[in-house]
């Protein structure tokens, strides 16, 4: 069975010192790895890439993010009307979106210079092994 998308929801503690944003109960036992994406400007989108068995999670460190989803149906040939799920990340929600294998995903920075944290559970030598993508257009169903 599928697993189905959850937000890990953080808080921020301020004082005279600044403050500190946290998201104490994200598990990161599972994470092998992390990158930041950073689109060039507010029009690219990036995507669609999915994995049939690793997971992502997904924190906005600066401004906001667009994130597509389409849980995806045949992984040899996917159907292009599967609905598209929008989801708005922004860095002050402080929250962690995990999205499970079986899922592809594709991005549009809301605000420039926006910074997106990413969490993988396997290596990069097991990246080839789970990546699938389809071009930009390919997903149709805009809910």
């Amino acid at each position: 069975m599928m697993q189905e998308l959850k937000f890990i929801q953080g808080g921020c503690s301020k004082d005279e010192r600044g403050q500190i944003r946290f998201v104490n109960d994200f598990d990161m036992s599972l994470v092998k790895r992390f990158y930041i994406i950073k689109n060039a400007d507010t029009e690219l989108v990036r995507g669609w890439r999915g994995h049939r068995i690793e997971q992502r999670w997904f924190y906005v460190i600066a401004g906001a993010f667009n994130v597509k989803i389409v849980r995806i149906n045949n992984w040899e040939d996917a159907d292009n009307m599967l609905p598209i799920q929008n989801i708005e990340l922004n860095n002050k929600d402080m929250q962690v979106l995990n999205v499970p294998g079986g899922y592809a995903t594709a991005f549009i920075a809301s605000e420039p210079n926006s910074e997106l944290l990413v969490y993988a559970d396997y290596p990069l030598s097991h990246a080839t092994l789970d990546d699938y993508t389809w071009p930009v257009e390919y997903f149709k169903n805009e809910l």
